[in-house]
């Protein structure tokens, strides 16, 4: 024990002849030591033993000459008055301190690490992120939560200001499309690529609206946030609707300002503005988390299709043929419609069920349940032999899906 002591002692001399330096960023170096001490005080009792080992005159740190820090520490009261300013006008209950520090303090800290072979210092910026997270709770009432917090706040040393970052507001529900030709999400304008052109009237967008922005549009207003941004669970095809169930969805709200609302009070405004295109049934308040299950959830689909085929075929033979996919496992390879922006791969997925419910004006009426992924056009038609099994193919004639319908999407089961 004595020989660990004497090693610590002689690493606190050789610091020590390096220049002056305060007793936060001699306490810092050796962090890991006892505990139930700050750095503070535990470079003060450092410093104490140091001139006891020595057997020198002991003096106390002097004010305004850390090389270190520059007594960045002695500001701690200055930067939470400056983070707290800065948060005013934002709701939020819990927060976490950055801070970003000059590169030459950083230069300076690393160089004693390195030199005296450190084997436990705190960084700089470490304990400033706390004691002043300290202070701002103390300010502000609110509480300190590096984990999940709902507003960070970076101190800018060098330039003497902050940057705030909101963290992202979530709700859970389940939209229904009541109309066709109108896509899930925001497309930017083919010609100009968002720029605004004459063929778009200058809006920028290839449709005048979607799923995303009918949903979006009054809870960016409620939450004073940036944008909405939409995470479905797979997508519907823009000229299909979807209905029954509904498919389900996060949307997410960026920097808001606001995050408190009653739900159901929200659906109803988003109702009122979005229909009769958009309906949505808000379940819940949801996370991040949520949207990447969401994203990577494989819930199965029902869907409704109208399907025309030569008039010469008898509906026995249709129901034979369809009697043929129902289990069967499909091989897809991407189809051509989608093949501009997909990887050209080919797939296998399953036809949970599938059966004729009758015929409506010399169109077959089908229902569909499938694995996700399965692209259901393609099941019908073949694509020109890039869908196998298909109906057309078990038929040995054409066969297209006139149109079609989103009935059921599978969910998460805890939101």
């Amino acid at each position: 024990m004595s020989e660990e002591i004497t090693g610590i002692l002689e690493k606190v001399h050789q610091i020590l002849e390096y220049g002056d330096i305060c007793d936060h960023c001699l306490g810092r170096l050796f962090a890991k030591r006892s505990f139930g001490l700050t750095n503070v005080e535990r470079g003060h009792a450092l410093r104490v033993a140091h001139a006891l080992a020595y057997n020198i005159p002991f003096s106390e740190y002097e004010e305004g000459t850390c090389w270190v820090c520059n007594d960045l520490f002695l500001q701690i009261p200055y930067w939470a008055e400056k983070a707290a300013e800065a948060a005013e006008g934002i709701e939020y209950e819990t927060f976490v301190i950055g801070t970003r520090v000059p590169p030459m303090m950083t230069e300076s800290e690393e160089m004693l690490w390195s030199d005296l072979h450190l084997e436990n210092p705190e960084p700089l910026k470490s304990e400033m992120n706390r004691e002043v997270g300290k202070a701002v709770a103390a300010l502000t009432g609110k509480r300190g939560d590096p984990k999940n917090p709902e507003l960070t706040i970076v101190l800018n040393i060098a330039d003497d200001c902050t940057e705030l970052q909101i963290a992202s507001l979530y709700f859970y529900g389940r939209y229904l499309k009541h109309v066709r030709g109108i896509p899930q999400t925001h497309w930017d304008c083919r010609a100009c690529r968002g720029k605004g052109c004459e063929l778009c009237n200058f809006t920028g967008k290839q449709y005048p609206t979607s799923v995303e922005e009918e949903i979006a549009k009054v809870p960016v207003e409620i939450f004073q946030a940036d944008a909405g941004i939409l995470h479905g669970a797979g997508r519907e095809d823009i000229d299909a609707l979807c209905y029954g169930t509904g498919r389900p969805f996060v949307m997410e709200m960026a920097n808001p300002k606001i995050r408190t609302a009653d739900l159901r009070e929200l659906e109803e405004a988003i109702n009122k503005s979005a229909m009769p295109e958009v309906e949505v049934r808000l379940e819940s308040w949801s996370n991040k988390k949520t949207v990447e299950m969401l994203k990577s959830h494989k819930g199965h689909k029902t869907y409704r299709i109208l399907v025309s085929v030569d008039d010469r075929i008898s509906l026995e033979n249709v129901q034979n043929a369809v009697s043929k996919l129902n289990g069967a496992w499909i091989a897809q390879r991407t189809p051509n419609r989608v093949s501009h922006r997909r990887a050209d791969l080919v797939r296998k997925r399953q036809v949970i069920g599938i059966q004729v419910l009758g015929i409506e004006n010399g169109l077959y009426r089908l229902e569909v349940v499938g694995d996700s992924g399965l692209y259901i056009k393609e099941l019908i038609s073949g694509d020109e032999g890039r869908t196998s099994p298909s109906l057309s193919e078990i038929l040995a004639a054409p066969a297209k899906v006139t149109e079609l319908d989103v009935v059921q999407v599978d969910g998460l089961s805890n939101t």
